[in-house]
């Protein structure tokens, strides 16, 4: 039986006991109505306080169940970012590689590329040094002439033998004179002496217009003294004529302008040019890109 049921049970014992009682058994049962009154009402406010705990502990848990879930996700939040960091860590990885592959390609090339400048500047240097021994040959062979009748110069890698006119010519004529031969038996000393050398000869005027009969005009005149020069080269000295180019600049290359009688003399001449064989040069070249290519594949 509850608590509360059994106090109302010996307060109504006690009311119908209350009219056959003594006034001391009367008194002594009020005071124990009393007591159990104040009992039920502690026992009551015990109640509320284990009512409000009871509020206060559910309030608790509902603000730790709500914490928690709030872990929960943070905990999934956390996951799913270090699974992300993880992939992205791959990916940088991966690209890692492709650029390391990337630069080893690059340095590859480069390597490759230094090499074939190389070859292409050993190549350049080899055509220099031929063309200096050409030069030092051609000199040794005219001998000491004077320097203003007969020059040797070279220019972008192509060597030039000036004669001046008065050497080759009379004033306005295309035959050589018989001691222009002798200078041209020099220059077929050099001609046989480098087989796998071509010439071309030009001839070259000054801006005086030409009055003989004959010929026309300076662009004749300079290709008739051209012509000569090569036939003399052809039958008397017995240079192949395959070798030799013939051609006429008339006034148009001026080594110095036009206006006096010192001016025109030097204007006046006869080039003769020794053709680079480009052929041999870029075979050059390419044996030494083909070798720069090898030597970047093995090593």
């Amino acid at each position: 039986m509850k608590k509360d049921n059994l106090i109302y049970f010996f307060l109504a014992v006690l009311l119908s006991l209350t009219s056959c009682v003594s006034q001391k058994k009367y008194t002594a049962m009020q005071e124990m109505r009393n007591d159990l009154q104040e009992e039920l009402a502690a026992q009551r406010m015990r109640l509320d306080e284990c009512q409000q705990n009871r509020a206060d502990t559910n309030a608790k848990l509902s603000s730790l169940q709500a914490t928690n879930e709030g872990l929960r996700d943070r905990i999934k939040d956390l996951n799913t970012t270090n699974v992300a960091l993880l992939n992205n860590t791959g990916d940088l990885a991966t690209l890692s590689k492709k650029a390391a592959e990337n630069l080893e390609r690059s340095l590859e090339s480069m390597k490759e590329k230094d090499l074939q400048i190389k070859s292409l500047r050993d190549a350049v240097n080899k055509r220099d040094s031929v063309t200096l021994a050409l030069v030092t040959s051609i000199k040794g062979a005219l001998g000491n002439l004077n320097d203003e009748d007969i020059e040797v110069n070279v220019e972008k890698g192509v060597v030039f033998i000036s004669i001046s006119d008065k050497l080759l010519f009379k004033s306005g004529s295309y035959k050589i004179s018989n001691d222009a031969k002798s200078i041209l038996g020099k220059v077929a000393t050099i001609m046989k002496d480098k087989q796998d050398i071509d010439f071309m000869v030009e001839g070259l005027t000054d801006d005086v217009p030409i009055n003989q009969g004959c010929v026309n005009d300076n662009w004749e005149l300079s290709v008739l003294r051209a012509t000569a020069v090569v036939k003399v080269l052809q039958n008397d000295f017995e240079i192949s004529p395959q070798r030799m180019t013939a051609a006429g600049r008339s006034s148009y290359i001026p080594l110095a302008e036009n206006t006096s009688d010192a001016n025109r003399a030097k204007n006046r001449r006869t080039r003769i040019v020794v053709l680079p064989k480009l052929d041999q040069f870029y075979d050059m070249v390419e044996q030494g890109m083909e070798e720069a290519e090898m030597n970047s594949k093995g090593g």
